[in-house]
């Protein structure tokens, strides 16, 4: 899949900001979760599948369930230096909001292999957005870097 997000400029100046989009809100997701690890890492394809962790997570709407995603992305960063990519990612709908399962693949950091760009310290609620559009769907994410 060609990666289908942009960053954008006039958003955010201190921080870094990026819409994301897809035929699905699958899709969406996965774009912005190779976003987020773009941020961190120049080439996100030096990336290779060592480690797997898989997620199960939930939330009332699509763009905190994203905001959740991403956010695990980060945690696993901090925690055990480790990068991820999201491979395989279902959301369904529940009688309360969402939920998402994914596997995520990747291995730990090698600044040797893996040249560094920014520290993502965090996902923001700023100008977080999914929304279903009229060409598929599309998210806005600014991360706290």
């Amino acid at each position: 899949m060609t990666s289908t997000y942009r960053y954008l400029e006039e958003i955010a100046t201190a921080d870094v900001a990026f819409e994301a989009w897809g035929a699905t809100a699958e899709e969406t997701f996965l774009a912005a979760a190779d976003a987020t690890l773009n941020t961190m890492v120049e080439d996100i394809g030096t990336v290779v599948p060592r480690e797997r962790r898989v997620f199960s997570l939930a939330a009332d709407s699509l763009d905190l369930l994203l905001f959740e995603l991403l956010q695990e992305l980060v945690y696993h960063k901090d925690a055990d230096r480790l990068l991820l990519r999201v491979r395989d990612l279902r959301i369904e709908e529940t009688g309360s909001g969402y939920r998402l399962h994914a596997e995520a693949i990747g291995e730990t950091i090698d600044p040797g292999k893996h040249p560094l760009l920014a520290d993502v310290k965090a996902v923001t609620l700023h100008r977080l957005s999914v929304e279903k559009t009229p060409s598929g769907w599309r998210a806005v994410v600014v991360l706290d870097v």
